[in-house]
């Protein structure tokens, strides 16, 4: 491994933020009201959006590849999903959407030389992602790549958080950490208040029951905290899925990789300096863990 697991951290932190803004961009939304869904709030273009590098995919495909997503959630908003718009069409609003986020959002970057270096150095690391075993990061792989570098950066930054993602599920299930424990461990150490959580919409009793079986391993507290086993877990989990979204990063040399963060740095902050996104979320993006 050429880069430190915190280089490979850091990579998913800048990242993460360009490929969030197709489920915040009031753009994603208006193209998502063109196609019919309604947008009272983002998940029925969260799904849509997110599901139809898949094709067609129905509720139990989606629900597995989505995991930590309450399987009544997936149910209620994928099920009519591709009678509201075939994927093909999704796809193409999707793409309409994030060129017109990113280019309201980015002003005079669009076509700059640091973008479009920016973009090369992700395509190479997107690019050389084993996609293996990985159904999201495949879907999205096998998509053509545009020709605007504000494009070429999402698609990269898409790809690469797939894969990152379907390892993480593989990590969760190899500590034993179901859809729903997962998030109950995230909260209980506190990557997010627990309300931030209920976005997912897993019931109370159902929540309730997750904590009940973490406890049971000693994991958590009667108060909903993490015992030191519980963040022992959580830590391992996280330097795992950290591993397995390590190999794409080895393409680039280390002067590559802290060029591309730099390149990235002034991208985030225009977009987090709009208020886009939110300012917690449950992927525990701030989150330390001492990894070596």
């Amino acid at each position: 491994m050429k880069h430190s697991l915190g280089t490979v951290r850091q990579m998913w932190r800048l990242l993460e933020p360009v490929h969030a803004t197709l489920y915040y961009a009031p753009e994603a939304f208006e193209e998502a009201a063109a196609l019919g869904y309604p947008t009272d709030e983002r998940w029925p273009s969260y799904f849509a959006y997110r599901a139809a590098p898949l094709g067609p995919a129905g509720p139990q495909l989606v629900n597995a590849l989505f995991y930590s997503l309450s399987p009544q959630m997936v149910e209620h908003y994928t099920a009519t999903a591709w009678r509201t718009a075939a994927p093909e069409r999704v796809l193409e609003a999707r793409s309409r959407a994030v060129d017109r986020a990113l280019r309201k959002l980015l002003g005079d970057r669009i076509g700059s030389p640091g973008l479009r270096e920016a973009a090369g150095l992700a395509r190479r690391a997107a690019v050389a992602a084993d996609t293996a075993g990985r159904a999201l990061a495949a879907a999205n792989s096998a998509l053509p790549w545009p020709d605007a570098p504000h494009m070429v950066l999402w698609q990269a930054a898409t790809l690469l958080r797939e894969h990152r993602g379907d390892g993480h599920i593989v990590a969760l299930q190899a500590h034993g950490i179901g859809p729903a424990e997962s998030l109950v461990s995230h909260a209980a150490v506190g990557a997010a208040p627990e309300e931030v959580f209920t976005s997912r919409q897993w019931s109370e009793e159902e929540w309730t029951a997750a904590r009940a079986r973490l406890a049971a391993r000693g994991l958590v507290q009667a108060d909903g905290t993490a015992t030191d086993g519980g963040h022992r877990i959580r830590a391992a989990v996280e330097k795992l899925t950290d591993q397995l979204a390590a190999p794409p990063w080895d393409v680039l040399a280390p002067g590559e990789t802290d060029r591309l963060a730099e390149l990235l740095i002034p991208v985030v902050l225009d977009i987090a300096g709009t208020g886009l996104l939110p300012a917690r979320s449950t992927l525990g993006i701030g989150l330390e863990y001492a990894h070596e």
